[in-house]
């Protein structure tokens, strides 16, 4: 079924156009005009609420409601890389290629391209959908690709999938990654295996790899409320849990395309009704770290991939 087919499945918030997948038990909204993000991903009431609770929407997502900040969307796309790039840019074979800054107040330029631009839409049904970006050397960046985002309704969640394809002359370092915002409860826990953290300089870059502290420990969980976290942390396992014990909710992420490096970005800002928990493919400037971990240098038609499975449980 093409997009020109379900207009049951479209509305509008704002000036812009919302995608619907929707199964009954569970609904995803996209707005491919506006970054190719996700609007919302909710449960509906008969998807189960907990005994002690009445029954309503869930929302698995921070829902968006229009605002025109792309980062107040409920999850983007991060390509062709993830988080900051210091320095102005980078060197790659001899040659600098400049960054511009691409977000008022930020100092380097952050989360690459895709959240910036309006994506098309190749198919579009009730249960999946596939996004098309052409990108060629937006806002005087290097890159020249073809990313697409396929989202496909499961039984117990969403699988996301999110690719580049490179289409220059000469070889660029990729990172792939997804931002998703996540409501945080006064309970609200966060676990995942991880076995060290990149510490950050107060501008957020990395400052030096290192054991993870015993207020972060991850692995053992920890709470999603508390003092400020914006780092990424290594040696990831390729899966993470977030726990709402006030909903009788969980929900899990795994990442069946690993990189071998196994990295995990937490923001964990000190206020505030949400947090971020993002899988990616590299640490924050891995383009100006030794051995440039997690990137992938892709020659013209070369490719990489990210394939997260998002699953929700009940729990209590």
């Amino acid at each position: 079924m093409t997009a020109d087919t379900t207009t049951a499945f479209i509305t509008r918030c704002g000036a812009h156009t919302v995608h619907w997948l929707d199964d009954g038990r569970q609904r995803l909204g996209l707005v491919p005009g506006f970054g190719g993000s996700a609007a919302a991903w909710l449960l509906h009431p008969q998807a189960g609420a907990a005994p002690r609770q009445p029954e309503v929407p869930f929302h698995l997502w921070r829902p968006w409601f229009g605002d025109p900040d792309p980062f107040s969307v409920a999850s983007l796309p991060l390509v062709p890389w993830s988080n900051r790039i210091s320095g102005g840019g980078f060197e790659q074979d001899g040659v600098f290629h400049p960054l511009a800054p691409n977000r008022a107040g930020e100092a380097c330029p952050i989360h690459g391209e895709g959240w910036l631009r309006a994506w098309d839409v190749v198919t579009h049904d009730e249960r999946q959908i596939e996004l098309r970006l052409a990108s060629r050397r937006f806002m005087g960046s290097p890159y020249d690709y073809i990313a697409t985002q396929r989202y496909q309704l499961l039984p117990d969640g969403i699988e996301q999938t999110l690719s580049v394809t490179h289409r220059g002359e000469s070889s660029l370092p990729y990172g792939l990654g997804q931002h998703p915002w996540l409501l945080r409860t006064p309970g609200t826990r966060v676990q995942a295996r991880v076995s060290g953290v990149w510490l950050s300089h107060p501008d957020r870059l990395p400052l030096a790899h290192a054991a993870v502290p015993p207020d972060w420990d991850l692995s053992a969980g920890i709470e999603a409320h508390g003092s400020l976290i914006d780092n990424a942390f290594t040696g990831w396992d390729g899966t993470a849990r977030i726990e709402w014990p006030e909903s009788g909710w969980a929900l899990t992420v795994e990442d069946t395309t690993p990189t071998g490096d196994g990295c995990l970005l937490l923001f964990r800002p000190e206020h505030g009704p949400s947090f971020c928990l993002e899988p990616v493919s590299h640490p924050i400037d891995a383009v100006h770290l030794p051995g440039r971990p997690g990137l992938r240098h892709l020659a013209q038609g070369q490719s990489m991939t990210q394939r997260l499975r998002w699953r929700f449980h009940r729990i209590g």
